[in-house]
């Protein structure tokens, strides 16, 4: 094995043994605890050390990593404190993500290491957005994002790759090629003779390295940062290594023809570079020796401290507010008030939030010069420039991670999905990277999906979901839907200014069709309050969205019956109080919403009114939704679909009673 020293001094190839060495040392040390039942889990990078060092040590500090789970010498080589990593190793309260995730699914913001999701393909994206935003800083840095090979198969490969190429973005793809994903051979996982070679195809520079050569890897990502930084372009790197031990422990090795673990076994990354440092005369038997003594001694010290048993709290309050970062103060409108369209209203929003935040940028599909599906952001384009103002490649998940990515790096995002049901692609981003971070690592996810939604248009079934409800069940996520001009713009800006992620639903046959006064200068709608939109004595309507119209049209045209009306405006977090005092007016409810019965926030909201009102109650709440079926085109069939056909008919059921 070849190793270039080039431009690196003895102190530094001293420097990088103890570095590759002490996580193999760590490694050594988790195994036998893992048997002693002191830990419950681990997966072993031994074999490998020499791609997560080489690549740490060829960055600087600052710039993120998003790492995998056999990159121990990422942590270490960034001097994340072992005790420290042991208390999260064991679920600890005192661990980098308080006991709420185990082994390396975790972030810190300090040492600029992103936290991954076990889905593994999300991370690339993630870079892909760090990697925006040093370019809109005009910084030198990259970002640099993991993968194994079987990774490679996943679509969000293909999306992180594309997008980093067509937008020029400094971004390293390390690939750690270690023959098997879980127990699948490569055989089976790909059919290109080597994955360096699909670099072509996205138009980027690719290279492959020995991943068992510690001054290879870190000479050939020191080559490609400056590459990187200077052409503004990605690279992709495909690191040939083997993992030594099974995919974690549990897994075992049975599946790996033996004779692989003795060919790798020649090629150990630590073995190898002390033949290299004997051969340089920097080191002898002793020296190497008394290092790792020394090494093993330190280790020792911090197992003892990172192992002591320490109290766990449990507070369930705390675990509730660590769910979302503190929301922005919320902004009263004041000035001149204008008509407006509702889609106008929103065009307004997206404009004042451009200006009052320079950090903000707006992503998706043909919202640049096009103005976006429907027109709300034309116009942005001639106003804010096309760093702000970005059309998207047909890739909504890379782009939701993008958008993650440039929250992380101290940016705003908004997202505009072309139409609610394509949110589809980018489920995975939104429930389990977006939704969860907070929660997990304490970093925010400042990013609004804008989601124009709902039927009504003869759009037919894949242009008119109500899929509100998908995100409702999911922890960390607000979810937003306004019925008013007026709300349409506050709530938006409300939105865009509020730190965590958020769901802003729209619905397209409001864009035209309603219009109201709505406040001329910048504000903030609170999330989270709903809307007595009318008192009444008879009925109390619970809605939102196209419901509230439907509400109020029903109740012009029944002037006999006393309707109250809520417009929930927020759909998570709920305003219970709001729910309770509409369950008091009348003690006759309806949950109303166009969302298909089965599975709709109805359901959650009626649950709730009988587990907390039901002392108010004189009747069973009912509710009134579209039929449980797709959303179909021709317009006798859709108006029947709709929850508006049946709203007389739920109306006299529940006066009925």
């Amino acid at each position: 094995m070849y190793f270039d020293r080039s431009n690196l001094s003895d102190t530094e190839l001293l420097s990088f043994y103890r570095a590759l060495l002490y996580p193999r040392l760590i490694e050594e040390k988790m195994l036998l605890l893992l048997r002693q039942g002191k830990i419950s889990k681990w997966f072993s990078g031994i074999g490998q050390e020499a791609i997560a060092v080489g690549a740490t040590l060829a960055l600087e500090p600052d710039e993120w990593i998003m790492p995998l789970h056999r990159n121990l010498g990422v942590f270490t080589t960034r001097n994340m404190p072992l005790h420290h990593l042991l208390l999260q190793w064991q679920g600890s309260q005192d661990g980098y993500s308080k006991g709420r995730e185990r082994s390396f699914h975790f972030g810190s913001r300090a040492f600029h290491i992103c936290g991954m999701i076990s889905h593994l393909g999300p991370q690339l994206s993630i870079a892909d957005g760090i990697a925006l935003a040093h370019q809109l800083k005009k910084e030198h840095k990259v970002s640099l994002a993991f993968s194994g090979e079987g990774g490679t198969s996943e679509g969000e490969f293909h999306e992180a790759l594309n997008v980093a190429a067509v937008w020029g973005l400094p971004v390293i793809f390390l690939v750690e090629n270690n023959g098997y994903g879980l127990s699948t051979p490569v055989s089976e996982q790909y059919h290109c003779k080597n994955l360096v070679d699909k670099a072509i195809g996205y138009g980027m520079e690719g290279v492959q390295v020995d991943g068992n050569n510690l001054l290879e890897v870190y000479q050939t990502i020191r080559t490609a940062r400056a590459y990187a930084i200077k052409e503004q372009k990605p690279v992709l790197i495909e690191a040939m290594t083997f993992r030594m031990r099974g995919h974690e422990e549990a897994s075992g090795v049975k599946y790996v023809p033996p004779e692989l673990f003795e060919q790798w076994g020649k090629k150990d990354p630590v073995a190898q570079y002390e033949t290299f440092l004997r051969e340089s005369h920097l080191l002898d038997t002793t020296g190497i020796e008394a290092i790792r003594q020394e090494l093993k001694h330190r280790i020792d010290e911090d197992v003892a401290k990172g192992l002591e048993p320490l109290p766990f709290a449990v507070n369930t309050s705390t675990e509730l507010e660590d769910i979302y970062a503190p929301a922005a103060p919320v902004i009263p409108p004041s000035g001149t008030a204008s008509e407006k369209r509702f889609i106008d209203a929103i065009s307004d929003g997206l404009r004042q939030s451009m200006e009052q935040y320079p950090e903000l940028v707006l992503m998706g599909q043909d919202i640049a010069a096009y103005g976006g599906a429907f027109k709300i952001t034309e116009g942005l384009l001639g106003s804010f420039g096309k760093e702000r103002v970005r059309n998207t490649p047909l890739c909504e998940s890379a782009i939701v991670g993008t958008a993650l990515g440039l929250s992380i790096a101290g940016f705003k995002s908004m997202v505009e999905m072309q139409f609610a049901d394509f949110v589809s692609c980018g489920f995975n981003q939104i429930v389990n990277n977006l939704a969860k971070m907070h929660y997990r690592w304490g970093q925010t996810a400042d990013v609004v999906v804008r989601m124009p939604t709902g039927g009504g248009v003869g759009a037919g079934p894949f242009h008119s979901q109500s899929n509100e409800a998908w995100f409702t069940h999911v922890p960390g996520l607000k979810v937003v839907y306004p019925s008013s001009p007026e709300d349409a713009k506050g709530l938006l800006n409300a939105a865009i200014a509020d730190p965590n992620p958020v769901m802003y639903f729209e619905h397209k046959a409001l864009y035209r069709s309603i219009s109201g006064l709505v406040p001329d200068g910048y504000y903030t709608v609170e999330i989270g309050k709903a809307r007595l939109v009318q008192a009444g004595d008879d009925v109390s309507i619970i809605t939102y969205g196209s419901g509230v119209h439907w509400a109020l049209e029903y109740a012009a045209a029944h002037p006999a019956l006393s309707i109250a009306i809520l417009d929930l405006r927020t759909l998570l977090p709920l305003d219970y109080t709001a729910i309770r005092d509409a369950v008091a007016l009348t003690g006759r409810v309806l949950v109303l919403h166009e969302d298909t019965l089965t599975g709709g926030l109805g359901g959650e909201i009626s649950a709730w009114i009988a587990e907390h009102c039901f002392h108010l109650l004189d009747a069973p709440v009912i509710r009134c939704a579209s039929l449980d079926t797709p959303v179909p085109f021709a317009v006798a069939l859709e108006k029947n679909f709709l929850a508006k056909s049946r709203l007389d008919q739920c109306i006299r059921q529940l006066t009925d009673w």
